[in-house]
């Protein structure tokens, strides 16, 4: 049993029953067994060695005099978060001294060792230099003071930031220490060092805040609170040498030490950084959010966990009152506000934009920095930098409306984006749609932040349409994650106007990205499938003019079209066209591909999209937001949404009327003031001069004029919380503070005036102001909200067609091709270089027809998912979860809209392509979006996105390739599931067809090239690791690595080999001579064929082999370890693979069993 499992020759397809007889048989746990002992034993060797005076080889270590030594049990190691924070610890240790007290920096957040394997924590330099420096060792349970003697430190003592990411390395330390040494938990063995997050000075008074929850509290509860100079304290670094010594000299104050207070502290340790507490972990923040919005309502301050006698803390209140603000932080950075569609980043973008109101372009890299200075933005510029370009990006899957416009190069769909210029030489300004979205009206009602003493962004801004459906969302938080696609924004408008007039949205609403010029048609089960669009221009030619949403042009080239020109050399697979040609632009698409009249027969017959993997898959079953109270919300359908937005903006618009009513009779009322002075002042009835301004106030009083009336009215509707109070400039907040106001009344706007306002000609433009003021305030009064709302929705639909009608004559300009069809209109002054880039006129489109089978399977799904909610269907397989602790939440119920096929009247220009034979009349497979097929069990995803894909817990070799299977009669969700992004897909399509058909043909041609891969409209989601070939190496050492997890935490279900479809039959006949030859040899081969057996000898996927990985030569002969080979059999299923040789011929050689260390370490 040397070989590997998919070398064997032959395929074995056990049942469920089998699985489950096996599972109860014990074998699975003996196995289980000794792979931890094995592990186990591996990291005891990797463990503190005896106990040592002096360390060496540990870079940054400042190590404390007495470590190693007979006084080791008073030393106390401090952990600081970066060295800027090493600096400001030992600064501190001139006043403690450096004998009871070691420094060590970490470079970041530490591993989860919760979910990492025995080889990450092997190779994790700061593990292992952490156990080094404490002398820990793994067989070692630390229960008495004894036990505790043998290390060179008897404390651990954390010294991070205050913020939340401070808080969350705290979590992984404890969580480290908890799962590796749960004794020493109960021991006083864990220590924090709190510095404060805000300081507030007022004169000779200062004080300190340690969180912010306690510093809101006292903010709300100090009626002077703008009268002190606020500090923000982002990171240990802000603090002086001599906060420092302060800090260290005041130890009580500062050093907090956790506590075990019962097994609640265990178990809410798993519950935050165990995988599979994914339900627990979500109903926790859940309450917690539910919690913080009945305390808004009820006035009460939010709960904190350090106050000024605080002294220690238990873990469970560090979980519950600490953790968990990171946590939520970590959704509302990745997770949008369903009002705005906003992230905090964005928001503050915009929010500096509208701020600055510039009239003309300024760099990218400059507005990074104004965002910092005016919005209180704590984090790296990089990443604010990323967020502009991001917003800015309007090429294909990006922006339905981009709200800050893309002077320069800001990406393209040749690359996706990555191909942006650097922040320094691209510039940017607002969107002349910006300010018709998001309203100046209704500036006055949003609620403000304040930060820094400095007012910031709002909570959400009150767009005038739906945000975030007109360009979507996706991230993964904690606990939740989002997928919501882009919608036509005139749509939402239309059914907005429907619901404004009392009527239900008869708009059937489906996912529309501009300039998109595929299909979108959907297949049940929210769900739809994209297509890109190819015409058969010949006997032997295609032309592909369009890809799936958020597949970029290059890497379609590379992934799919190169590998179906030069064959697959790991593979073995032969060319499958001959030729292809390039004539695409950075806006459009055109591939021109030749092959042989055989291959297009046999490609038109499978469907030519599903052979050019030109259809991918967007699900609507995890669309999740934060509601306008700050709660998550998993909103069903997009109806929802849209019926959400729709209550909360006609609420707004009442508002904004009654603000506006109020504000110009204010108006109204000061012009009449100003203008009645001017006139007394000319009568000379009334005289200022030569008085002081005590008697000048009086007089006007006596006088009976009014105090500034639009000051008053504002003040009024500050008072009653109907707006927030005006931003002061620095100088009024300066002038206050030394000299508060002494008088109600406000007579500057009289009194302020120029001499110029007392000429005739001034005079009168005051009183027709005045007149204008309030015709203005008749006709306000003389419409509804709606009136208002449909007014703004017109100015919008006007302005949005000027754009894109400016945007399509400069591509025309250009030669680039905007709209779906021929557009020979469109090329007159492109010359030849349009027409290379314009889909051929003569032309037959072939139209994308979707498989029935693929819609019985989202039935099948559907009903699966409804039984699971009702309870769980029995022989189910359980549903993965994913590494870090952020897993899924099962999904609500499907949406009913999306079901009708909307009529494309250009896409009927074309010929129909010719029809696929029953037999392959099936969808393609394998390019559904993998939120698609993750939230088809799981809306709630505790995984990293694909850009972290790095991040991964090892899991079986195929985890590692996109595989979809739809042979499989179980229900199961988990056949959906996708596990890599888009940016390389690693599908073999030969699974995905075995079952449909089940006869082998003789003159079947090869299997089509790899699938295109999902769809994300996350930037991020592009960075791919390429390197998937070498990600597969070890695959026997992967195995063990996922089948140890925690010891704390239940072993993972081993699934079985029915996740792979029967390859056999997916087996085409490969030309004899080039069998013969050599196995990357790329001429045609000879027409001699010979038929194909035992294809599942390199047919056979990794996911049925548990242990093994891709062999590239028959088993037979090979002599070394199968597991250091660089590849698994799925590493590039793009093209197509010769048939094995046959099993036929001389008996077998001996087999021969090597045990080296090598071949254990895989085990």
């Amino acid at each position: 049993m040397t070989l590997q499992a998919k070398n064997f020759g032959s395929k074995c397809t056990v049942s469920e029953k089998f699985l489950g007889q096996v599972g109860k048989s014990g074998l699975v746990e003996q196995v289980l067994t000794w792979a931890k002992f094995k592990a186990q034993t591996l990291l005891e060797k990797a463990g503190g060695g005896k106990k040592s005076k002096k360390l060496r080889g540990i870079p940054k270590l400042d190590d404390a005099n007495d470590a190693g030594s007979k006084n080791s049990l008073s030393c106390t190691l401090i952990l600081t978060e970066g060295d800027s924070a090493k600096a400001l610890a030992v600064s501190g240790l001139g006043v403690v001294g450096r004998d009871k007290y070691g420094v060590f920096p970490l470079r970041g957040k530490l591993l989860n060792v919760r979910e990492a394997t025995h080889k990450q924590i092997l190779e994790n330099a700061e593990i292992n230099n952490l156990i080094k420096i404490v002398g820990l060792k793994y067989k070692m349970k630390y229960e008495t003071r004894e036990d505790l003697e043998t290390l060179r430190y008897g404390k651990i003592m954390i010294m991070t930031d205050q913020d939340q990411d401070g808080s969350h390395i705290k979590g992984l330390l404890v969580n480290f220490i908890h799962h590796n040494w749960p004794s020493l938990i109960k021991m006083p063995f864990l220590e924090v060092f709190i510095t404060p997050i805000v300081k507030a000075t007022k004169r000779n008074q200062e004080l300190s805040f340690y969180s912010i929850p306690e510093f809101d509290e006292w903010r709300s509860t100090t009626h002077d609170h703008h009268t002190y100079r606020i500090k923000y304290y982002k990171g240990l670094g802000t603090s002086t040498s001599k906060e420092a010594k302060e800090y260290f000299s005041n130890m009580d104050r500062h050093k907090i030490k956790f506590k075990y207070s019962g097994p609640e502290c265990d178990q809410h340790i798993i519950m935050a950084f165990s995988k599979k507490c994914v339900d627990q972990r979500k109903e926790w923040l859940t309450n917690w959010m539910v919690e913080r919005k009945r305390r808004k309502e009820l006035g009460m301050a939010e709960e904190y966990l350090y106050t000024k006698d605080t002294k220690q803390i238990s873990f469970k209140d560090f979980i519950n009152k600490e953790l968990v603000l990171f946590s939520n932080m970590d959704n509302e950075r990745s997770i949008p506000s369903a009002v705005d569609g906003l992230k905090p980043g964005q928001r503050k973008v915009l929010f500096t934009c509208l701020k600055r109101n510039d009239k003309r372009e300024i760099k990218v890299a400059q507005l990074a920095g104004s965002v910092a200075e005016h919005s209180a933005y704590h984090h790296g510029e990089q990443s604010l930098q990323s967020t502009i370009i991001n917003l800015a990006q309007n090429y294909v899957g990006t922006n339905n409306i981009n709200l800050l416009q893309p002077i320069g190069q800001f990406g393209t769909r040749l690359q996706g984006g990555k191909d942006a210029a650097s922040p320094r030489y691209i510039f940017t300004m607002l969107s002349p749609l910006a300010r018709l979205i998001f309203h100046p009206h209704d500036d006055p009602l949003l609620r403000y932040q304040k930060e820094d003493n400095q007012r910031i962004e709002p909570v959400w801004y009150i767009p005038v349409i739906p945000m975030v459906l007109v360009n979507g969302a996706d991230g993964i938080g904690t606990g939740w994650m989002t997928k919501i696609a882009n919608y036509n924004p005139r749509e939402l408008i239309e059914c907005l106007k429907e619901m404004i007039d009392g009527k239900e949205p008869s708009i059937n609403l489906r996912p529309w990205y501009k300039n998109f010029r595929g299909e979108t048609e959907s297949v049940g089960g929210d769900r739809f499938v994209v297509s890109g669009e190819i015409a058969v221009l010949g006997e032997d030619k295609v032309e592909i003019t369009e890809l799936p949403v958020g597949t970029w042009t290059h890497h379609y080239k590379e992934s799919v079209l190169e590998p179906m020109l030069s064959g697959n050399e790991k593979t073995k697979a032969p060319p499958v066209i001959t030729d292809f040609k390039e004539y695409h632009t950075d806006t459009t698409v055109k591939f021109v591909i030749t092959l042989t009249k055989d291959k297009l027969y046999e490609a038109e017959k499978m469907g030519l999209h599903k052979f050019f993997k030109l259809q991918s898959m967007i699900s609507t079953t995890s669309m999740c937001a934060f509601d306008q109270d700050g709660c998550l919300i998993k909103f069903d359908n997009v109806k929802q949404i849209l019926k959400n937005f729709f209550t909360l903006r006609m609420e707004y618009y009442g508002k904004r009327k009654a603000y506006l009513e109020g504000m110009l009779q204010a108006e109204a009322d000061k012009l009449s003031a100003q203008a009645r002075f001017i006139m007394e002042k000319c009568d000379g009835r009334l005289t200022i001069e030569n008085k002081k301004k005590i008697k000048m106030i009086e007089e006007l009083k006596n006088r009976g004029y009014p105090s500034d009336p639009v000051k008053v009215w504002k003040k009024k509707q500050i008072e009653k919380g109907n707006m927030d109070e005006e931003e002061q400039t620095p100088a009024e907040q300066e002038a206050e503070r030394e000299e508060p106001t002494q008088s109600d009344l406000d007579y500057d706007y009289l009194l302020g005036m120029t001499m110029w306002t007392l000429t005739l000609e001034r005079k009168e433009e005051l009183i027709n102001k005045k007149n204008n003021k309030v015709q203005e305030l008749e006709d306000l009064r003389l419409k509804s909200p709606g009136d208002l709302w449909t007014d703004d929705m017109k100015a919008i639909v006007e302005k949005l067609d000027e754009v894109e009608e400016k945007e399509r004559a400069e591509e025309a300009q250009s030669g680039s091709i905007t709209k779906k069809g021929k557009g020979l209109s469109a090329l007159a002054k492109g010359g030849k270089k349009g027409l290379d880039s314009a889909p051929s006129a003569h032309g037959r489109r072939v139209v994308p027809e979707i498989g029935d089978d693929l819609k019985k399977k989202v039935e099948t799904l559907i009903r699966a998912k409804e039984r699971k909610a009702e309870g769980g269907a029995p022989g189910k397989r359980g549903k993965k979860k994913k590494e870090n602790g952020e897993g899924g939440e099962e999904d609500g119920e499907p949406g009913s809209e999306g079901k009708e096929k909307k009529a494309r009247a250009p896409a009927k220009k074309r010929e129909k392509g010719a029809k696929k034979s029953p037999k392959k009349k099936r969808n393609f497979s394998g390019s559904e979006s993998e939120d698609d097929f993750n939230s088809s069990g799981s809306d709630v995803e505790f995984s990293s996105p694909p850009v972290q894909a790095e991040k991964r817990l090892p899991r079986r070799s195929a985890a590692a390739n996109v595989k979809f299977t739809f042979d499989s009669d179980e229900g199961s969700e988990e056949d959906w599931k996708e596990v890599k992004s888009r940016s390389k897909p690693d599908t073999d399509d030969d699974a995905s067809l075995s079952d449909s058909s089940p006869a082998v043909k003789k003159k079947t041609p090869a299997k089509p090239v790899q699938e295109v891969e999902k769809f994300t409209d996350s930037e991020d989601d592009l960075t791919h690791n390429k390197n998937d070939v070498a990600n597969n190496k070890n695959d026997n050492d992967k195995l063990f690595d996922s089948l140890l997890g925690s010891g704390d935490d239940k072993p993972m279900n081993i699934s079985s080999d029915e996740d792979d479809p029967p390859p056999a039959p997916k087996a085409k006949p490969v030309k004899a001579p080039k069998e013969k030859k050599a196995p990357k040899e790329k001429k045609t081969p000879a027409p001699k064929k010979r038929p194909a057996k035992k294809k599942a000898d390199s047919e056979s996927g990794s996911d049925d082999d548990m242990f093994g990985s891709k062999a590239k030569k028959p088993a037979k002969k090979k002599k070394k370890n199968d597991s250091d080979d660089s590849g698994s059999d799925m590493d590039d299923p793009a093209s197509p693979s010769p048939p094995p040789r046959s099993a036929g011929g001389r008996a077998r050689k001996p087999t021969k069993y090597t045990m080296d260390d090598e071949d254990e370490s895989d085990y």
